[in-house]
């Protein structure tokens, strides 16, 4: 795994924690709205939709620099609009990127030739 492609997952995994977060305060936000006099949907919504934003360009360059499948990019997607889906998506990435060290490491020593 190139440095370009590692930085890319590196933002992803980065931002899907505080997206999913925001998703979380979003939805309280809108319950205290409804039933009190409390109303920080419009900051909420706007922080929210910007991580969004984020989330949705650092998948696109993911997707593009690690050649998933359209399965594995479906997945991350997919775990972007669920409201705890970031936390799962921060879980696996994290898990790919260490594979993908231990890979890097083994190719470097000639134990793998892959």
């Amino acid at each position: 795994m190139d440095l370009k492609t590692a930085s890319a997952l590196r933002r992803l995994r980065l931002v899907s924690a505080p997206e999913a977060v925001s998703f979380l305060l979003l939805l309280v936000c809108s319950v205290l709205k409804r039933t009190t006099d409390f109303n920080a949907v419009p900051v909420m919504g706007a922080v929210h939709g910007l991580l969004f934003v984020l989330y949705v360009l650092f998948w696109a360059d993911a997707w593009n620099r690690t050649k998933w499948s359209l399965k594995t990019a479906a997945f991350y997607f997919v775990m972007s609009v669920l409201p705890t889906g970031g936390f799962f998506a921060e879980r696996r990435l994290k898990d790919e990127a260490e594979n993908a060290v231990i890979a890097a490491r083994a190719r470097k020593e000639g134990t793998v030739t892959a």
